[in-house]
């Protein structure tokens, strides 16, 4: 057997480390989405959900904590024999849908599907019920399925990654080809690298237009009709694409020169506003659109973006090119530079990070509770990890070792850039992640009011806790028939218990409000799980008793 020399082995174990870190960010990418893609969140309902209402509303109003935008024939009111009890199309008002519904409709209980865009260009979809007179057994909703196809979802997310990676293709070579490239070197090789990557950038933005449809609209990939690409393209999302593909297209006639030889300032002056503006258009794209601060999130997020392509950039130009075709003198005048421009765009990588972190994710506990800000923390070590690298970097060049011998720099670039490629596909993943802001807003939303129904062989008990957190509490209770008709209750008797803090029950006073329904005040001293034991005697012989677990803040 032949040995393997020491230059061979130490090529392949870094080619072995590579694969696996680009196996990693595709692994990233293609993990299965959180359950909750949503990024807007419905704060009200009128009727609330879980309500039983005296007679049929004139309209559902729905109530979300940003802007939404309308998906065709995905909001829904079934009736209890499950028909379609809206009426007409639903308004839309900024936060507010409003769903008009026939008034006439029989007793029972309705469901309300919905599935609208967020802001930020994210399908919102959910379902809850309400109930006019008494409940009944839910409808289903026979309608198509209000889910996100997982190959569209998968596909979104490397698209993002895609044009993340086109952009660092393009905007290295370009940076370095204007400013930093020797006259003697032949420019075909960086020339063909920055096409490449204004062609992956142009083919993702083509692909994340087409995929917005199926990916908000519901469907597979093949999904997509002309009344749903229309409504992508005049929508905010859409415009930002448009704009995107136009401004590339404006670079591309003074990229040409550029990459045929030095061009003048008015050339470099242009090129630079064209790439700001074409930067712009991924946060206007996306969740700093729909930030409490839209504009500051914009600008830090375009100055995110560009400082990761200048500094990924820059570094793939150093390690395919200028390490090994430039010369020691040539090194001695490119690498100071270039360290400094790294050291910049590494600081306002860094400062832009910080400060859509702190928007994004608003509560240092979201960092650890939420998958986003999970995400985050674990592209915040491999940036660490990153910096450690970068710093033995420019160690060698402070101490002008990497002109003498490029090979221990051009070693850790490809360290660098394996990992950030893993970098890059968490980036792609958050930005397809609600937002640990919009976690918080779920809780928010979700917390501050408890309701079941517990079964009995006597009744059915409904039973509505408001605020459902510690402190003072109202209690609603309404019994019902094995048929869902209400069921008059001669005597209301409930207790409160907590166990687990040595809290025996506490007795609930209770005021019949009408002959199936009572309602009481209790003050809850403590967080934790109380026990609510209801008895409800319906005659001198028959009571039924239920038991139900609730949940204090």
């Amino acid at each position: 057997m032949i040995a393997m020399t020491a230059a061979p082995r130490r090529w392949l174990a870094r080619l072995c480390a590579t694969a696996g870190l680009l196996v990693t960010a595709v692994v990233l990418l293609i993990a299965p989405a959180s359950p909750a893609s949503a990024h807007a969140v419905l704060v009200s309902s009128s009727p609330a959900a879980s309500a039983v209402v005296p007679a049929g509303p004139e309209e559902v109003v729905l109530t979300f904590s940003e802007s939404v935008r309308k998906v065709p024939d995905k909001i829904r009111v079934i009736a209890p024999d499950g028909s379609r009890a809206d009426r007409g199309e639903p308004s839309f008002d900024g936060t507010v849908v409003h769903i008009p519904v026939d008034p006439a409709g029989e007793r029972g209980t309705y469901l309300v599907s919905y599935r609208v865009i967020s802001a930020d260009s994210h399908p919102v979809s959910g379902a809850f019920t309400y109930s006019v007179g008494a409940p009944s057994p839910p409808p289903t909703d026979t309608g198509d399925t209000d889910r996100t196809d997982p190959v569209v979802g998968t596909a979104v997310k490397v698209a993002k990654y895609l044009g993340y990676a086109g952009l660092v293709l393009l905007v290295g070579p370009a940076l370095v080809l204007a400013l930093l490239w020797p006259r003697r070197l032949d420019r075909r090789g960086p020339a063909r690298l920055a096409w490449a990557g204004l062609g992956v950038v142009v083919l993702a933005t083509l692909a994340e237009l087409w995929l917005q449809v199926p990916y908000t609209a519901g469907g597979g990939l093949l999904d997509v009709t002309g009344e749903g690409f229309s409504s992508v393209l005049g929508s905010a999302f859409g415009a930002a694409h448009l704009v995107r593909l136009g401004l590339l297209a404006a670079a591309a006639f003074l990229l040409r020169p550029l990459f045929a030889g030095p061009v003048g300032r008015a050339d470099g002056v242009i090129l630079t506003v064209l790439g700001v503006a074409t930067l712009v258009t991924w946060p206007l794209a996306g969740h700093p659109a729909a930030s409490p601060a839209p504009a500051v999130s914009v600008v830090v997020d375009a100055v995110h973006l560009g400082s990761m392509a200048v500094w990924l950039g820059g570094l793939l130009m150093l390690a395919a090119f200028l390490l090994r075709r430039a010369d020691e003198r040539e090194l001695g005048a490119i690498l100071p530079i270039w360290s400094r421009w790294a050291a910049l765009a590494v600081s306002a990588l860094l400062l832009g990070g910080v400060v859509q972190g702190l928007i994004e994710v608003a509560t240092p506990g979201a960092l650890f509770s939420t998958t986003y800000g999970r995400l985050l923390l674990a592209k915040i070590v491999l940036f660490l990890l990153v910096m450690g690298v970068a710093a033995y970097s420019r160690q060698l060049v402070r101490r002008r070792v990497a002109e003498q011998r490029p090979a221990p720099v051009r070693r850790a670039v490809w360290v660098e850039l394996a990992i950030t490629a893993v970098v890059l596909g968490i980036s792609a993943t958050l930005v397809q992640t609600p937002p640990a802001r919009t976690a918080n807003e779920v809780a928010a939303s979700s917390a501050g009011y408890f309701t079941t129904t517990l079964n009995s062989s006597l009744l059915s008990v409904q039973v509505e806790l408001d605020p459902a957190e510690r402190g003072n509490n109202s209690m609603h209770l309404y019994a019902y028939t094995k048929d869902n008709r209400p069921q008059p209750v001669v005597e209301w008797k409930a207790t409160a218990a907590l166990p687990s803090a040595g809290i025996e029950p506490i007795e609930i006073p209770l005021l019949p409000l009408t002959d199936n329904h009572a309602t009481g005040e209790i003050n809850l001293p403590a967080s934790g799980d109380w026990q609510l034991k209801i008895t409800a005697r319906t005659s001198d012989i028959d009571q039924a008793t239920v038991t139900a677990t609730v949940p204090i803040r």
